[in-house]
């Protein structure tokens, strides 16, 4: 296994810019697993791929406004893009520029002062917030939301980058597949007989982070904070226990249950940190289905849909795409394979 081996060839123009009007108005491009067989459909018929009794699970982290914009003493512009807490006061944080930012070096955030304190691995930074109240309870009058950089287009609307069910502050990039949810639609699905479970899976760097090794099984995944709540293995168990298909929607929630599942089965409730990588060869212990978007060329998101699926049928499925004009990536179309 190479890492050039989850390359595709993707036109600039597809990868999408803005959200529909519409959550659910996106495309949906039905992917069987076994077969590799595939059909054109639209998020809103989702229900129809999911029978009574099978459970959905999604991830109810929120994102929050990570991109802080501050100034060294001596005036010059440096962005801060906070990564995970270490304590209330410090973080792990992404500096731009990196030359600019030196240990010891004092910044201003508004009216909080921002220490560098060390320089960590892949050359982050360690800073320490002093000031009125904590920075997490500050972020919402100091900071911006923060999206991809391939998204050249200002965001409107910070709330689109948002899923509809998002409820635990923590994330510093939305979990994408749910963007395409209604609370409309979620309520056809439990009408339908579906159960609906949650998980948290703080999304972090790790998820985004590219691999650099030609051997992708070299890659470190950077650790992410989950919770697994007790009421969601139970329905996870209980699903299992019927026969009936545990469905993820998205990288996030399959990384939480699979976590979950290395601690033994039947699932049990617990939180922690994850680093799981899942690419081709792993076995799945959980998860059935998966609701995701299209991910990027050689990224660990594209690695673990192979692993679920087979790469040669979502190579084959995502050429399929691209020919037929699919939205990409945070703000693009979906998937689900079946």
């Amino acid at each position: 296994m190479k890492l050039s081996d989850f390359s595709y060839q993707l036109p600039e123009r597809l990868i999408a810019q803005t959200p529909l009007p519409q959550r659910d108005g996106s495309r949906l491009l039905v992917l069987d697993k076994t077969t590799g067989a595939y059909e054109d459909r639209q998020f809103s018929q989702i229900p129809d791929y999911l029978e009574p009794g099978d459970c959905l699970i999604l991830n109810d982290s929120r994102v929050i406004p990570a991109r802080l914009f501050a100034k060294k003493e001596t005036g010059a512009a440096v962005e801060i893009f906070l990564l995970r807490p270490i304590t209330p006061e410090m973080w792990e944080c992404l500096v731009r520029p990196g030359r600019k930012a030196q240990i010891g070096d004092r910044l201003t955030v508004g009216d909080l002062t921002a220490t560098i304190k060390d320089i960590v691995a892949d050359g982050n930074r360690l800073i320490s917030f002093c000031g009125r109240g904590e920075i997490t309870e500050r972020l919402k009058e100091l900071g911006e939301v923060p999206l991809p950089p391939y998204i050249k287009t200002r965001l409107e609307d910070a709330g689109r980058y948002q899923t509809v069910y998002a409820r635990l502050d923590g994330s510093v990039a939305a979990p994408t597949a749910g963007l395409h949810f209604t609370p409309e639609l979620l309520e056809r699905i439990r009408e339908k007989g579906v159960r609906i479970g949650y998980v948290t899976l703080h999304v972090g760097l790790g998820t985004f982070r590219p691999v650099k090794e030609e051997d992708p099984t070299q890659h470190k995944m950077h650790s992410e904070f989950y919770i697994l709540p007790q009421a969601t293995a139970d329905l996870v168990n209980q699903t299992r226990a019927t026969g009936k298909r545990v469905v993820a929607v998205g990288t996030t929630a399959c990384r939480t249950l699979e976590s979950g599942a290395k601690k033994g089965l039947p699932l049990q409730g617990g939180s922690g940190e994850t680093d799981l990588f899942i690419y081709p060869g792993y076995s799945f212990q959980v998860v059935d289905r998966l609701i995701t978007n299209f991910h990027l060329p050689e990224s660990t998101l594209l690695m673990l849909v192979s692993a679920l699926a087979g790469r040669e049928r979502v190579l084959a499925a995502y050429r399929h795409a691209v020919q037929e004009e699919y939205r990409f990536f945070s703000f693009g179309d979906a998937m689900f394979i079946r």
